[in-house]
């Protein structure tokens, strides 16, 4: 049966993203994640002042914005589940854990990027005006993705562990908060060398900042992918501890 397990992951993930798609907390944040990171290109950094031919102001946002609209695309995977009481009816189909967890990741994935796809309007119009290197832009959408699937996978695995969507949202945009902006603290206080080094580490937007360079990384490549693996392994453990609870 274990041979099978992406197909029913995929027949999970078509479930969970026909709900996403008819919930109106998916467009709010779509609608949401275009105007900061736009706000963010042409208030904030004000971009025709600085006449550069460069999409890095426009990436510099993805990690900031994650913060509030990663939360809104978990809170309900499995903090809903729990409210609902259909966690339960799940547990007790013919699924895996991993079956149950891949599912709704693929359909979170799914819903990320097209997400990502909203915003493309931005740099198209913007090309016209100048010249820009097209491989810098697809290494910071590659990034902007791979900072996107870890978050998703943190943000799943936190769902998991709260009883309701307020605690969900809350307690998801308070470590992506903390995971996001860790690195902004070494570069104001002074820290220690290897206590520096940690910080980045665990630092989601430090391993992201190759990626908006337009340098992919092995380094920070296999951490989004590690990462994210691992969340994802923790989030069929406590599955596991629940069903057998």
């Amino acid at each position: 049966m274990k041979k099978y397990l992406p197909l029913r992951a995929l027949i999970l993930a078509r479930k969970e993203l026909y709900q996403y798609m008819h919930a109106p907390a998916f467009y709010g944040a779509a609608v949401f994640f275009i105007l900061f990171c736009s706000v963010w290109l042409f208030f904030f950094n004000n971009y025709f002042a600085v006449d550069q031919a460069t999409l890095r102001p426009y990436f510099a946002a993805f990690p900031i914005v994650y913060i509030l609209v990663i939360p809104v695309i978990t809170m309900k995977s499995w903090a809903e589940e729990r409210k609902t009481g259909t966690a339960e009816l799940l547990l007790t189909m013919p699924f895996t854990e991993w079956d149950l967890v891949l599912g709704k990741f693929i359909s979170l994935l799914t819903v990320l990027s097209v997400m990502l796809v909203f915003t493309l309007p931005v740099p198209l119009t913007l090309l016209r005006l100048g010249h820009f290197d097209g491989g810098v832009i697809f290494c910071e959408y590659l990034g902007a993705f791979l900072l996107g699937a870890s978050a998703t996978a943190l943000g799943l695995l936190l769902s998991s562990l709260s009883k309701n969507q307020a605690g969900s949202f809350l307690g998801s945009a308070v470590v992506l908060m903390a995971v996001m902006l860790a690195s902004q603290l070494t570069l104001t206080l002074d820290f220690p060398q290897w206590l520096a080094r940690g910080i980045n580490f665990i630092s989601l937007a430090f391993h992201f900042e190759s990626f908006s360079k337009g340098l992919v990384d092995s380094r920070d490549l296999a951490f989004f992918v590690l990462s994210a693996a691992l969340f994802l392994f923790a989030n069929t453990r406590v599955i596991l501890f629940r069903k057998w609870k």
